[in-house]
């Protein structure tokens, strides 16, 4: 096993009776690939499995939790926790990344940290989990690793929008983004983006995309504001 997937099962409160499962959800096709595996051995197709069973959990959920919300806001409030950078942002709370097992390409250009290749994973882990325990075992760790915080991955989601309009309450001068850095070949980009207000840094983030990057950097801004405003309230 990759590194002590023992960990992993006590850190997300879960133990597979089917450890092949479970390695099976830490392969990336990559590491399929570069060892001559047969395609069934990598985590693609527990990936689309794993993303029905959390469209599932997450639509019961938010039904149960917000019965006065009309349809199109339960939608919308579905899609800022189902998204890649959320799913992410929700595998980097259990280091997700560390654990899987990559080629040595994917390793080298960072597929650790990047969003698409763990938030995959997140959804093979949950696609993983309703196959060795059911349905009922891969809802509670959707609830517990995902649903959890909903407002902040709310928050997370709407960064740029919130950030304007924010900015717009304030006057303090324009709200833009500025390019720093684009590394890597075109199939494998990351990009590097700062959000200014009226000229001043306020936040910077990273994505393989310059609109990821800009949500990032426009969700530090977002804290870095209501820190401020947290400190002239003292």
């Amino acid at each position: 096993m990759n590194r002590n997937l023992q960990e992993l099962e006590d850190k997300i409160g879960y133990c597979f009776q089917n450890k092949k499962l479970f390695r099976q959800a830490m392969t990336h096709s990559s590491y399929a690939n570069e060892h001559r595996l047969d395609h069934s051995c990598c985590n693609e197709r527990l990936e689309f499995l794993g993303d029905a069973v959390l469209e599932l959990s997450t639509s019961e959920f938010l039904y149960q939790k917000y019965q006065k919300l009309p349809e199109g806001d339960l939608t919308k409030t579905r899609a800022s926790i189902v998204c890649e950078p959320t799913l992410a942002l929700c595998a980097g709370e259990i280091e997700l990344g560390e654990y899987l097992l990559l080629g040595k390409g994917e390793e080298a250009s960072g597929g650790r940290n990047r969003n698409s290749v763990v938030s995959d994973a997140m959804e093979a882990l949950i696609g993983a989990i309703y196959l060795d325990g059911g349905f009922a075992n891969a809802k509670e760790f959707v609830e517990r690793f995902i649903l959890n915080d909903i407002e902040h991955k709310q928050l997370f989601y709407d960064s740029k929008t919130i950030l304007q309009e924010m900015v717009q309450s304030r006057n303090e001068g324009e709200l833009s983004y500025e390019l720093l850095k684009e590394e890597g070949p075109d199939h494998n980009k990351s990009f590097e983006v700062c959000a200014r207000i009226g000229g001043a840094e306020v936040g910077r983030g990273r994505g393989r995309t310059k609109k990821a990057a800009e949500q990032m950097a426009a969700y530090k801004g977002i804290l870095k504001l209501k820190e401020s405003e947290e400190q002239v309230c003292i």
